[in-house]
């Protein structure tokens, strides 16, 4: 199969403060959120006067990306388009078809399998094709938790964030990764059934412990961020504000977190991390340094290059963990029968 061109999809976000609550808006669609918890997202997103910094973050990886493409000699546009504000991805794939696209190869901006790791991807790549008349082929790129210059990239940002830390807590810190909490319900049915579910909380664990191996941690905790939803739904557990407290609790007083659950500095990073947690460590009289993610590590576009050049050439991919990966589909469907279904929603 030849290929004409790549596009990014991503998650989107707002980039000036009248764009705030339709972006909300969009992202809740069908589920029934309370108006009151949007107006008390929204504040997150106005306290960084209105602009997410996601959109930003994927420009520069696709001027990153182009420039690889360029040494590595692959001669494909690369395209930007969004699951919930502009551009969207329809929008994008009308612009793909106008340009002559036939079939483009899709890099989504998550590692991970699951309904809002993998899934949902493919419902937008769907989506799209059916909104959009004539619409290009569109493969995704199969899943790269587990990617060498991920792990490279992650360990390298602990080493950096280590070194930040007072010298003489160097010896006793915490190392703290951190994901996307998700409903339990929703990291049961992760993954192709019969590989019995969890796969989103067993890739995070795995790319945790070679994280941790790579840096030098015999021990080290994976915990949860940025959770949503009503109370009495289940998510995944601890998040990382309690677990700051446990921490504390034990005598611990220097951590580095790791959020190894996130491409870029978007901002549930920024503000469950950089304010929420932060915040906490410094009640708690805690040394806190969060690690950078990969996105503006020049080794992250080596590694969407790397996985564009799996479909282009014969070059054998890069793996280095024993959780099964998945990710790569045609035109939206998934992965396989049943793979991550989509989850019931609670109001």
């Amino acid at each position: 199969m030849g290929f004409d061109a790549v596009l990014l999809l991503s998650f989107g976000g707002p980039e000036r403060p009248e764009d705030v609550m339709p972006f909300l808006e969009n992202v809740t669609r069908g589920r029934g959120v309370p108006r009151e918890r949007l107006e008390e997202v929204a504040q997150h997103y106005l306290h960084f006067g209105g602009v997410s910094p996601i959109n930003a973050l994927n420009r520069d990886i696709i001027t990153a990306l182009e420039a690889e493409f360029a040494t590595r000699g692959i001669d494909l546009p690369v395209y930007f388009g969004n699951r919930n504000w502009h551009p969207m991805a329809e929008d994008t794939v009308r612009a793909m078809r106008a340009d002559g696209i036939g079939t483009a190869l899709v890099f989504p901006t998550s590692a991970w399998g699951g309904y809002s790791g993998c899934r949902q991807y493919d419902e937008d790549i769907l989506r799209t094709r059916e909104t959009v008349t004539d619409a290009p082929g569109l493969v995704k790129l199969r899943q790269y938790f587990d990617h060498p210059l991920l792990i490279e990239s992650f360990a390298d940002a602990i080493r950096g964030a280590l070194q930040e830390i007072p010298a003489q807590r160097r010896d006793r810190t915490r190392l703290v990764f951190t994901a996307h909490s998700i409903p339990v319900s929703a990291d049961a049915s992760a993954g192709p059934p019969a590989e019995g579910g969890k796969l989103y909380s067993r890739q995070v664990a795995e790319t945790a412990r070679l994280c941790a191996a790579a840096t030098g941690f015999a021990e080290y905790d994976v915990v949860w961020q940025s959770r949503s939803g009503p109370p009495q739904v289940p998510w995944l557990e601890p998040d990382i504000v309690d677990h700051l407290d446990e921490l504390s609790a034990t005598g611990v007083d220097a951590v580095v977190v790791c959020p190894v659950g996130f491409v870029s500095d978007h901002l549930e990073v920024v503000w469950d991390l950089d304010n929420e947690a932060r915040r906490k460590a410094d009640e708690l009289g805690m040394a806190f340094v969060r690690a950078a993610t990969p996105g503006t590590d020049p080794r992250f576009a080596r590694l969407i290059a790397e996985l564009v050049e799996e479909h282009l050439t014969d070059v054998a991919p890069r793996r280095l963990g024993a959780v099964p990966g998945y990710g790569c589909t045609v035109n939206g469907a998934p992965c396989a029968v049943g793979c991550c279904e989509p989850p019931r929603r609670t109001r």
